[in-house]
């Protein structure tokens, strides 16, 4: 197995706006922040520090971007609690992206090219109920970016969470500073399509499983198109996972890549519900 680059370019490329960030003390995670919400307003877009703690602390954060006062004065800084922007129970996957449509459609609206906010949410993932759900609407916000004026920082404090879960995040993220993950799982294709790079081999046998199924979760129906042109290698198992997931779900998966072995495979396994595409 080869990890992915995990942070890589994250300035440019596909993906570069929807980045999952592990940290380990909240100084480390304010000054990304910073960092991440100063290039969004330096590309026209509102932003927002999302992370808990009082309006005064999380302005504090804050204050070292330039202009801060003239900024925060014409509405292009804001801050506000993970309770009121995502509630304070598991996420509704589907309404946390419609909250993120309107509140980006507001900023634009108000004169600005988007919306971008930073978020430390480690207390919405601490249970494996949360965790699903926030899965779920990690796959689906990422689509979205994808076709719209929104980014995000998604912050997880590792040592509350542990690697495990960190990395299952990481997995559905396009880029970030996670390097352990084998491969990436998002929503950053050509054309509406599903991405999958890395490597799915036996480091990937338990994370891609659960990560397919989180991901999948409103997908379909009919054809899915997984672009894999970034994808090194999928063992049989990879492949499996992706038939049984498509009987699940009366799907046909199209997966286009670059590479010969997954055709052989699928044709030598009778796979049903999997169609490989070779892509240019």
């Amino acid at each position: 197995m080869k990890p992915t680059t995990g942070l890589g370019d994250v300035s440019t490329g596909r993906g570069r706006s929807h980045l999952c960030w592990s940290f380990t003390e909240i100084g480390e995670f304010a000054a990304k922040a910073r960092a991440f919400l100063a290039e969004g307003l330096a590309d026209g877009k509102r932003v927002c520090l999302i992370a808990p703690g009082g309006v005064d602390e999380l302005t504090d954060h804050l204050r070292a971007l330039p202009g801060f006062d003239a900024l925060r004065e014409r509405g292009a800084v804001h801050v506000r609690s993970p309770d009121g922007m995502y509630g304070a129970d598991a996420v509704d996957p589907v309404e946390q992206v419609r909250a993120y449509s309107a509140e980006t459609d507001a900023a634009v609206a108000a004169g600005f090219t988007g919306l971008r906010v930073a978020a430390e949410v480690s207390h919405l993932v601490d249970t494996p109920a949360r965790l699903d759900a926030f899965a779920e609407y990690e796959h689906i916000v990422d689509r979205y970016m994808a076709v719209s004026g929104f980014d995000a920082l998604c912050a997880y404090d590792a040592p509350r969470l542990g690697a495990a879960a960190v990395e299952r995040l990481a997995a559905l993220h396009p880029r970030g500073n996670v390097d352990t993950v084998p491969f990436h799982l998002h929503g950053w294709g050509d054309g509406g399509a599903v991405v999958l790079d890395g490597d799915v081999d036996l480091a990937a046998h338990d994370l891609f499983p659960w990560a397919l199924d989180r991901a999948a979760a409103h997908w379909g129906p009919g054809e899915v198109v997984i672009d894999a042109r970034g994808l090194e290698f999928i063992d049989h198992h990879g492949l499996l996972r992706l038939a049984e997931l498509a009987g699940r779900r009366g799907l046909t998966i199209v997966l286009r890549t670059s590479r010969f072995s997954p055709a052989r495979v699928v044709e030598a396994l009778r796979l049903d519900g999997v169609r490989v595409e070779r892509a240019a």
